[in-house]
């Protein structure tokens, strides 16, 4: 019995990992700017994350996405929380991407922070 179920979870477990890394190489093919140039640091880090959840059928986000009694949530709750959720598992939220002075360069420290801050307590009221 343990011999079974020892080669049942080995099998799963290399499945899932040819599962893996063929997700990987698919990705790595994908990660290129509009220009045709491969996508380099965090751009790249960002895409293979979204890329990988992606492709290993449906995101971590949609299994979370349940209200206090354990029912799936549904409409505009939906919506936010995943919105939310991809966000955070990106590496950060959108507002990180409107972090910018009024020259077009990405504020740092605490000019960051606080614009960060703001935008989502903004987006909270909405």
């Amino acid at each position: 019995m343990k011999k079974t179920l020892f080669t049942a979870c080995l099998l799963s477990l290399s499945l899932f990992a040819g599962q893996a890394f063929s997700a990987n190489d698919a990705c790595e093919a994908k990660a290129i700017d509009k220009n045709g140039k491969a996508l380099v640091g965090a751009a790249k880090t960002s895409f293979m994350k979204k890329c990988e959840s992606d492709t290993m059928g449906g995101s971590a986000c949609e299994a979370k996405a349940i209200d206090k009694n354990g029912k799936p949530l549904a409409g505009a709750a939906k919506t936010s929380f995943m919105k939310k959720c991809e966000g955070d598992t990106m590496g950060g939220s959108a507002c990180e991407a409107k972090a910018i002075d009024k020259n077009g360069k990405l504020l740092a420290g605490a000019a960051k922070a606080s614009s960060i801050k703001k935008c989502e307590a903004d987006s909270g009221k909405g």
